[in-house]
């Protein structure tokens, strides 16, 4: 087996023989999905540790009344989705997760972290160790998404998000679809067009397709 998951954090500071050992031992598998299809639904019973290889997936919920949140992205090789619910006290997703574009996912069968024999092997608690300081990663990133939705405005929404997120050229670049963003900040496409195309005429910033270029990055901090 082989794959885009020796860089993953799930397998920091493991060598790529010991990687594979664990794999094959805990029966891991490769899945394929296409853009669009459901790689677990709300509801679903958690069985794997899910890591992507290739593609993006996107995770959110559906409310009661049909609107659709997304909660985050995933586009980089090694990146894990769901984990969380392995570790809970519930018995099925609060979320679901489905291919943005077509994907490969690593599935890692959940007893292989959850249940042991005497005690776990010393890979094993690499890999308990490495999925503490992810957890602690998770919460970092929904703490930061918390300061984006408690901003009373639209615009102050995407000006902390672009202030969150832009590089050290003063730039971010989206990995989701205008749509997807705008589920991400909890507004309607429309709403979002419009307030994107506002500020580039109060220039603030400068729309290019996926880039969200800073033009004024005091105004931004001052909203």
């Amino acid at each position: 087996m082989s794959g885009s998951y020796t860089e993953s954090p799930l397998f920091r500071g493991m060598t790529e023989e010991e990687i594979e050992l664990c794999l094959k031992e805990a029966k891991a598998d490769i899945v394929g999905f296409r853009k669009g299809e459901m790689i677990f639904n709300q509801g679903d019973k958690p069985r794997y540790i899910t890591m992507l290889l290739e593609g993006s997936v996107s995770v959110g919920n559906d409310s009661v009344n049909g609107k659709r949140s997304i909660l985050g992205m995933f586009s980089n090789p090694g990146e894990l989705f769901g984990e969380v619910f392995l570790f809970l006290n519930h018995d099925e997703y609060a979320n679901y997760a489905c291919a943005s574009a077509p994907s490969k996912v690593l599935e890692i069968p959940k007893d292989y972290l959850t249940k042991f024999g005497d005690e776990p092997s010393p890979m094993q608690n690499k890999m308990l160790s490495n999925l503490l300081t992810i957890f602690a990663e998770r919460t970092y990133y929904l703490n930061n998404r918390l300061q984006v939705l408690s901003c009373s405005t639209l615009k102050q929404k995407i000006a902390r998000f672009i202030l969150q997120n832009m590089n050290d050229r003063d730039r971010v670049t989206l990995k989701m679809s205008r749509e997807e963003f705008a589920d991400f900040l909890n507004a309607a496409r429309p709403s979002l067009s419009r307030e994107l195309m506002k500020m580039q005429e109060d220039g603030y910033i400068k729309v290019v397709r996926k880039d969200l270029i800073v033009k004024n990055l005091e105004g931004l901090k001052s909203l």
